[in-house]
């Protein structure tokens, strides 16, 4: 895993074992033990890693207009109940242009207004929640409606 691993040295003297992993992969789930050794004395934890991905189909650069999708996945073991998106902090509800089905959320004629923050919210049999979020980009044009610029002969226009 190197060298995305990282033990701060320097809290080893205060009690602090921790075990940085950046960035955390898909495989990277799973049990983690760790064992500390001082004079005669073993100390050791046992921590489960979860880990929760969102990704966009197809991949960046997204197009307005063109059909995308965002998935939401996690390694959690229990069966899963509910999946909610959330725009920019807000519900987003199912309707002809938002269309969710086992955790993954279609947008058919993505918009500029589409773009930002998208966050995935996966309930489990088990009742565990757990979300992630995922910064959409747009590509398109963000001007006036009717888009004509007039611009003097012999100047710039942008």
């Amino acid at each position: 895993m190197r060298p995305r691993v990282s033990v701060q040295d320097s809290d080893l003297r205060n009690g602090n074992f921790s075990l940085r992993i950046d960035p955390v992969r898909s495989e990277d789930a799973g049990l983690y033990e760790a064992w500390v050794a001082y004079n005669t004395e073993v100390q050791s934890c046992e921590v489960e890693l979860g880990v929760i991905t969102v990704t966009l189909s197809p991949p960046s650069p997204v197009v307005e207009n063109e059909p995308l999708s965002l998935s939401c996945n996690s390694s959690h073991r229990a069966s899963l109940v509910e999946t909610r998106w959330f725009h920019n902090g807000r519900l987003v509800p199912t309707s002809m242009s938002f269309c969710s089905s086992h955790g993954t959320l279609s947008i058919l004629r993505p918009a500029m207004s589409d773009a930002g923050s998208w966050s995935c919210q996966l309930r489990y049999s088990d009742n565990e929640i757990i979300s992630a979020t995922y910064n959409l980009q747009i590509l398109g044009f963000d001007g006036p409606t009717n888009p004509v610029v007039y611009a003097a002969a012999g100047s710039a226009a942008d």
